[in-house]
């Protein structure tokens, strides 16, 4: 590193960096560097076996995080001298800290001590000096186990300008005068703690500076009152109090606040309504949010309308209803107001808000449109710049149209009409007065001047009647960045709309009518549009084969082509497409192998099942790290699974079932380490289980839910307004990508769609309708996570393992049509998430578990076909079948499956023998000629058996005879 004397900046982060990090003397070589990241690495210590030490004494910025180090290193010596900011986030620093070494960075103003489990400073443990760095402004201690003594410790730090410590083990109550010494605060996060009160003096010293409290999830059982958190941080302006409970605490009518509270966030605590009323105190007011707060019943018309202040009120997600009250017009500072997710009234002429004349977002979503006297003609104050109004309830006479004071709107930017079922086109007066219009959802027909909106950037007509062709204007534009026209009746031919598209990243013509053959393109005449990274045709009426010409694509990242009836073999130019994430042919008539040369890069979804793909696995994939989801069910492929799938090393689901497929189930599955879905049911595998598969962790895995990011606006100049909507959260519901991925998988006796979070939770292994063979490895039991796991229509044997009941999160368990044997371990009672249970039709006998718990909703269909199992609901009482029972099972456990019932063998041959005993001697009394015969013959019999006797007697007697002789010569 010497020729690198002038570098300010590196970045040696997700590398393989492990232990001690040797080479310090090559590091000191950079004598101007900055900036220095190793984070995300597996570093342990920074100094050499040799003692050298760093010497960057011009290093301002040191990340660190996410690493190993430990207590004894972090004695950073006077080489670091100019350090400014040092991060030790999420290493393994533990119990008492050794502040000496942080004491000789003089000049540290920022550390970051989150995620790691520093319970306290040790030097002030000891009754050494408290921790000392006079220039520390920020502090970040988030996530250990400090406790309220913590504070104590700091007092020293008399710079200190922000300090969080929040998820911490602070419980109890707060003297306030520990925090005297923090005279120039200015923000204080105590979040998701266990606090229950201050202790307040009459002269506070401390605190005079602080701006912002965030007390997120602190206080939790309802004991504080909102009075005592004022009056503790009397110069705090903004309070953030989501997620508390706080019910009745602003029942008084002697708060005796600051004038200087200037936002309040109570969203996600339990309020009630009447704190609206005694809201009015805080004149100074401009932000207050309630959303999700449980409110109900109508709006009061007084207290919260003298906040004359007011610029930012949200009140969304409740279950506010009626009117707005007259005095909402005294809120004439208002500029972003979200009302959404209540029970409103709304007029259509928006009356109550025509006053607001600095009103410039307004969300209005799930609520009550209705109609107002029609001599109401007043004209609105305000220029909004974002409205969303949809999935509004009207009554069944009302007429809808588009609200009148839309009319006089220019300064649109953002405009949500949708599910409203509004009649009649969409009016161009909406898009001509607003020629900044960025974002458009709304429902009707695709107005041609939507072409000449030259900031159009997103376009969603989805879920309508839309029919006919798409406008050529409208996608030949150049400012569209998003279109989405999913789920229309649109028709006619997609490839020029396709190539056509220019400027266009996301493009969605998903479930419509385009028809036609893809393939018959003259090239010549078209150059694929560059921009484009998304593609969905999915849900139409296409055919013939695959467009080859989609290989052009080269900057493609998802496509979807599935049931739109195409057929052939996948083309071999498909393989250029290096940059490709998702890919879905699912349920189209595709046939052939797929091709050994698509192995893109950074693939990590492919959906290929319901098609006619026959022959093995080809080098597809191979070596596909980066492959999280593989579903080729539904197909004709044939061979053993290779042995290389462990190179799927980022695999999570693997779905091939109904197949062809043959073999043993490989062991390299057990190395897949992320794996957490496998389907192999419906196929030809043989031989046993691999016990190794008890050994997956079956881990939560959010990389299974697919990235689709949040679409923003694109324009600079208005940048307040873009603040605006992303406070009210309104860009929030509209994703960039549409793209979502789905993954299919039976279990509890039925079939089932996972997509979003419950997608990244899901866990099952389907084994099932195959020839498996031997016993169930008891190393399944250790699949604590596991949510789902069918090994039905197999040839298994042996018992069911008793480890199965530390299967804590199984919902769906079914060992049915094998043969096991033995009884059901009574243990399984304790699986409490148990939903579907089922081991019928096999050998098992005995007593099964007892009725409660979960095993108290199971019926009869669960066990039967197990003749020799008793119980309650099986109609078949254990008291007679006790031994028998335990004998079977003893042999059963020594490997002799199938024995008949001892018991029931001797009843049945002791009848047989009496049945024929009887038989006999009826028909020798009915008929005397055979009786004769019969005596005949016994006679004979008799005789014969007497002179062979006497024979043998004689024989045995001259045989004595011989054999002494012998012995006498």
């Amino acid at each position: 590193m010497r020729n690198l004397s002038s570098l300010k900046t590196l970045r040696l982060r997700r590398n393989q960096l492990k232990g001690r990090l040797d080479h310090i003397q090559g590091l000191n070589n950079l004598t101007n560097l900055k900036y220095l990241d190793l984070s995300d690495n597996s570093i342990e210590s920074i100094s050499n076996q040799d003692g050298t030490q760093w010497r960057l004494t011009n290093l301002e910025e040191l990340d660190l995080s996410n690493n190993l180090f430990r207590n004894n290193t972090i004695s950073f010596p006077q080489g670091l001298s100019s350090l400014k900011s040092l991060t030790l986030y999420n290493n393994s620093l533990q119990g008492s800290l050794d502040t000496k070494g942080l004491s000789n960075l003089t000049n540290l103003k920022k550390l970051d001590l989150r995620w790691n489990q520093i319970e306290s400073f040790q030097s002030f443990k000891d009754g050494g000096r408290k921790l000392e760095s006079t220039h520390l402004e920020e502090l970040n201690l988030d996530y250990n186990l400090f406790n309220t003594s913590v504070f104590a410790s700091l007092n020293k730090l008399s710079n200190l300008k922000s300090l969080s410590i929040s998820g911490n083990q602070l419980k109890g109550s707060i003297d306030m005068k520990d925090l005297d010494a923090f005279i120039k605060l200015r923000e204080l996060d105590l979040s998701d703690n266990e606090l229950k009160d201050l202790v307040i003096h009459q002269e506070n010293k401390g605190l005079r500076n602080l701006k912002v409290l965030f007390l997120y999830h602190a206080f939790t059982d309802g004991s504080i009152p909102l009075q005592n958190l004022v009056e503790s941080f009397s110069s705090v302006k903004a309070f953030h109090l989501q997620h508390n409970y706080l019910n009745m605490t602003l029942a008084t009518q002697e708060l005796n606040v600051s004038r200087n509270v200037e936002e309040l966030y109570f969203d996600g605590s339990t309020l009630n309504t009447n704190i609206l009323q005694s809201i009015g105190v805080f004149a100074s007011l401009k932000t207050l949010s309630l959303h999700d707060c449980g409110l109900i019943g109508p709006l009061p018309n007084h207290g919260w309308c003298d906040l004359r202040n007011l610029e930012v009120l949200d009140v969304s997600g409740n279950a506010l209803e009626g009117m707005l009250p007259h005095c909402f017009s005294n809120l004439t500072s208002l500029r972003e107001l979200d009302i959404s997710a209540n029970r409103f009234q709304i007029p259509l002429s928006f009356a109550p808000f025509a006053n607001l004349s600095n009103l410039k977002v307004l969300s209005g979503d799930e609520n009550k449109m209705v109609m107002e006297p029609s001599f109401y003609t007043s004209v609105p104050k305000f220029q909004l710049t974002s409205i969303s109004l949809s999935k509004c309830i009207t009554s069944q006479q009302l007429n809808l149209e588009l609200p009148t004071f839309l009319y006089y709107q220019y300064d649109l930017r953002y405009v949500d009409l949708s599910h409203n079922n509004f009649s009649g086109t969409v009016p161009t007066w909406l898009l001509e007065n607003n020629t900044k219009l960025e974002v458009l959802i709304l429902m009707g027909n695709i107005p041609l001047c939507l072409s000449v909106m030259k900031d159009l950037s997103f376009l969603d007509l989805s879920n309508n009647q839309l029919y006919g062709k798409v406008p050529e204007e409208l996608i030949a534009k150049g400012s569209l960045t998003i279109l989405r026209l999913s789920n229309n009746k649109l028709s006619g031919n997609v490839v020029p709309v396709v190539l056509n598209s220019n400027g266009v990243q996301n493009l969605y013509l998903d479930g419509n009518n385009f028809s036609g053959e893809m393939t018959n393109v003259d090239l010549s005449t078209f150059e694929f549009p560059n921009s484009i990274r998304e593609i969905d045709l999915s849900n139409n009426k296409l055919h013939g084969k695959l467009p080859r010409w989609i290989g052009n694509a080269s900057f493609l990242e998802r496509l979807a082509l599935s049931n739109s009836g195409f057929e052939g073999s996948i083309p071999m130019e498909f393989c250029k497409l290096n940059r490709l994430e998702f890919l879905d042919l699912s349920q189209n008539h595709l046939s052939g192998s797929i091709p050994s040369c698509f192995n893109p890069p950074n693939i990590e979804h492919v959906h290929l099942h319901g098609n006619r793909l026959r022959g093995p696995l080809s080098l597809a994939f191979y070596n596909s790290s980066s492959l999280v989801t593989l579903d080729l069910r539904g197909n004709n492929l044939t061979g053993n699974i290779p042995k290389w799938i462990d190179t799927f090393s980022s695999l999570s689901v693997l779905l091939l079932k109904d197949n062809h497929f043959h073999g043993k189930v490989p062991i390299q599955l057990c190395k897949l380490h992320s794996l957490s879905i496998i389907d192999l049911s419906q196929n030809m595998f043989s031989g046993p289980i691999p016990s190794c598969l008890g050994n997956l962790s079956l881990p939560m895995q959010t990389k299974k839910i697919l990235d689709i990011g949040i679409y923003r606006q694109s324009t600079e100049e208005d940048e307040s307004t873009r603040i605006m909507i992303a406070n009210l959260g309104l860009d929030s519901y509209y994703p960039y990508s549409y793209f979502e991925e789905v993954i299919e998988f039976t279990t509890k006796s039925g079939f089932y769609s996972y997509k979003g979070d419950i997608l990244s939770y899901m866990t099952g292994i389907d084994l099932s309708c195959n020839n498996l063979t031997g016993h169930i490895p008891p190393e399944l039991g250790n699949l604590s996570e596991i949510h789902s796991l069918n090994l039905s229509h197999n040839k298994l044997t042996g018992v069911i393992p008793s480890s199965f009941s530390k299967l804590h999160q199984i919902e769906s368990l079914d060992l049915s049509y094998n043969n096991l044997s033995g009884e059901i371990p009574n243990q399984l009672v304790e699986l409490n998430s148990l939903e579907v249970f089922s081991v019928a039709f096999n050998n098992l006998s005995g007593s099964i578990p007892e009725p409660k718990a979960q095993f108290g909703t199971f019926i009869e269909n669960s066990y039967e076909g197990n003749p020799f199992l008793c119980g309650v609901i099986l109609h078949n009482s254990c008291s007679k079948t006790d031994s028998p029972s335990t004998i079977s099972t003893v042999s059963e456990d020594k490997g002799e499956d199938g024995l008949i019932d001892t018991y029931d063998f001797c009843v049945s041959f002791l009848v047989s023998y009496v049945v024929v005993l009887l038989t006999i001697f009826v028909v020798l009394y009915i008929n005397p000629y055979w009786r004769r015969a019969w005596f005949s013959l016994v006679g004979k019999c008799i005789t014969t058996c007497h002179y062979s006797n006497v024979s043998n007697s004689y024989l045995s007697h001259f045989q004595a005879m011989c054999l002494a002789t012998q012995i006498a010569i």
